[in-house]
C-alpha cells in the first residue's frame, strides 16, 4: 500500500505551494485539496504562463494527474465555473481528470455577504478575511446546517437552499447590509448546473482505493500552518485545519497512511491580514523585501507585510507537522541584503527568553531577539546546488541545523525552471 504525501505551507501562508506542487506534480499520480476554500491562491509560472488556481487543485497542468477536490474544502461553484472558465484556454481536460468530494461543502452567495457583514461589525478587531464566505460556511457546517456538493443531485436542494437562506436573510437583515437576492440566487443556481457536469465522487473511497492500488498521492494544503483554527494565532486565523491532521480528516485517510509532509517556508516571513508578526519590519527593509518579492496577495491584492525568518514559529509548525523535508521559497529576495536577521528566539514581557510560541500570542509583547549573518549579494539565475553563494550555503546550514530537518530545496525565482534540488 502507497502512502500519502503531505504539503503545507510552515508560515502565514503565501509560502509558495503552488509553484512546489506543480514541480512535484510529475511524481504523483494524484493531488488531492484537504482544506480551504478560494481563499487560497495558489501562482504557477511555466513557459511564459502565469495562472493563479484558488480551489483547483495545482495538479490540473499536468495532463496525467487526477486531481481531487476532497470533503474538507469548501466550495464556492460560482469561483469554480471563473475558474475553469480561465483553463479553457490551456486545452487541459478538466472533465477527465477533475474529481470532486459530494461531502465538501458549499459556499452560498450569502455565506460571502455573511463574511462582510460579520467582518465590518469586528471594526479595528477585524481579522482580515479574505470576504470569500469561508468561515460562514464553515460555521454552518459545524452548526450542521450547511449544504454539500452531493446535495445538488437531490430533488430537494432548491428546498433546502431556501431554507438555509431564510437564516441568512434575518442576520443580515439585522446587520443592515443590502442586496439582490433574485441576480445572486440565479447565478448561483446557473453554476449549481455547470457543477452537475462534472464528476462528484465518494473521494474518502477513491483515495483508498488509489492507496491499495500503489498510487502516489500528494495532500495539498491552503493557507499555513500558522494560520490553523487550534494552533494558528487565535483569532486571527482560518476556519480549518491547515495542518497534517487536517489531511487525514479533510480527505478520509488514516493517519498511518501518511508519508513524507514537506513543509514550505520563505527565506523570510510574510503576513496578508491582521494578527501577531514579531518580525515585522514597518521600515524602509521592509518596504524593499516586499518590492523584492512582489508581496501582492494572490487571491486579495493586497500589500503583505514582510519580516525577517522566524525561527520559533517554524519549530513549532516543523513540531505540529511532523515535517520530513524542509523546502526553502523566495531565497533570491534576500539577494540585495549586505545582512541578513534570523530571529532565533523570542523575549517575552515578563523578561522571559524562549524559542517556543507562548499562548498568549496575540496580546504578548515580543521582542524578537536576532542572529545577524552575511548576505550573499549576488543575483541567483543561472546557480545549481554545486556552485551556490559561500553566504547562502552558510544561511541554509544554519537553518538545517536550528531546525534539525533537512532543507531538500531551495526555490531561486517563480519558474518551474528556477529550482534547485539538494
Amino acid at each position: 500500500m502507497s502512502k500519502v504525501d503531505v504539503l503545507l505551507g510552515l508560515q502565514w501562508g503565501d509560502e509558495g505551494k503552488g509553484k512546489i506542487v506543480d514541480v512535484l506534480a510529475p511524481k504523483y499520480d494524484v493531488v488531492a485539496r484537504f482544506q480551504g476554500g478560494p481563499n487560497a491562491g495558489h501562482t504557477l509560472e511555466f513557459d511564459g504562463i502565469k495562472h493563479v488556481l484558488h480551489q483547483i487543485p495545482s495538479g490540473i497542468f499536468r495532463e496525467k494527474t487526477k486531481n481531487i477536490i476532497g470533503n474538507g474544502v469548501v466550495l464556492d461553484p460560482i469561483i469554480f465555473k471563473s475558474e475553469i472558465e480561465k483553463l479553457k484556454k490551456y486545452n487541459l481536460n478538466v472533465h477527465a481528470n477533475l474529481f470532486i468530494s459530494k461531502k465538501a461543502t458549499l459556499i452560498l452567495p450569502t455565506h460571502r455577504l455573511l463574511d462582510q457583514a460579520y467582518e465590518k461589525a469586528k471594526g479595528e478587531n477585524k481579522i482580515g478575511s479574505t470576504l470569500k464566505g469561508i468561515g460562514p460556511t464553515y460555521q454552518d457546517k459545524i452548526g450542521r446546517q450547511g449544504l454539500r456538493v452531493g446535495d445538488i443531485l437531490s430533488d430537494s436542494f432548491k428546498e433546502r437552499l431556501d431554507k438555509l437562506t431564510q437564516i441568512h436573510f434575518k442576520i443580515l437583515k439585522e446587520h443592515g447590509l443590502e442586496f439582490n437576492w433574485t441576480e445572486l440566487e440565479s447565478q448561483f443556481l446557473d453554476a449549481v448546473e455547470f457543477l452537475k457536469g462534472f464528476r462528484l465522487i465518494e473521494s474518502e473511497y477513491v483515495l483508498n482505493q488509489e492507496l491499495k492500488a500503489g498510487s502516489t498521492i500528494l495532500a495539498e494544503g491552503a493557507q499555513g500552518a500558522l494560520l490553523d483554527i487550534d494552533f494558528g494565532s487565535y483569532p486571527f486565523v482560518t476556519s480549518s485545519s491547515t495542518v497534517t491532521a487536517g489531511a487525514c480528516t479533510g480527505l478520509g485517510v488514516a493517519p498511518s497512511h501518511i508519508g513524507e509532509v514537506y513543509g514550505i517556508f520563505k527565506a523570510y516571513s510574510t503576513r496578508v491580514g491582521s494578527g501577531p508578526f514579531p518580525t515585522e519590519l514597518n521600515d524602509d527593509q521592509g518596504e524593499l523585501m516586499r518590492k523584492e518579492g512582489n508581496e501582492f496577495g494572490s487571491t486579495t491584492g493586497r500589500p503583505r507585510r514582510c519580516g525577517w525568518i522566524d525561527l520559533p514559529s517554524l519549530k513549532y509548525s516543523i513540531m505540529i507537522n511532523g515535517v520530513t523535508q524542509l523546502l526553502m521559497m523566495k531565497a533570491d529576495v534576500l539577494n540585495v541584503f549586505p545582512i541578513i536577521k534570523i530571529c532565533t528566539h523570542y523575549k517575552l514581557s515578563d523578561g522571559t527568553v524562549t524559542d517556543m510560541v507562548p499562548y498568549e500570542v496575540v496580546k504578548e509583547k515580543i521582542i524578537p531577539i536576532y542572529k545577524e549573518m552575511k548576505g550573499w549579494n549576488i543575483s541567483l539565475k543561472g546557480f545549481t546546488k554545486d556552485n551556490l553563494p559561500a553566504a547562502l550555503n552558510e544561511y541554509i546550514k544554519f537553518l538545517e541545523t536550528e531546525l534539525n530537518v533537512p532543507i531538500t530545496l531551495v526555490s531561486t525565482g517563480p519558474d518551474r525552471t528556477q529550482t534547485i534540488l539538494r
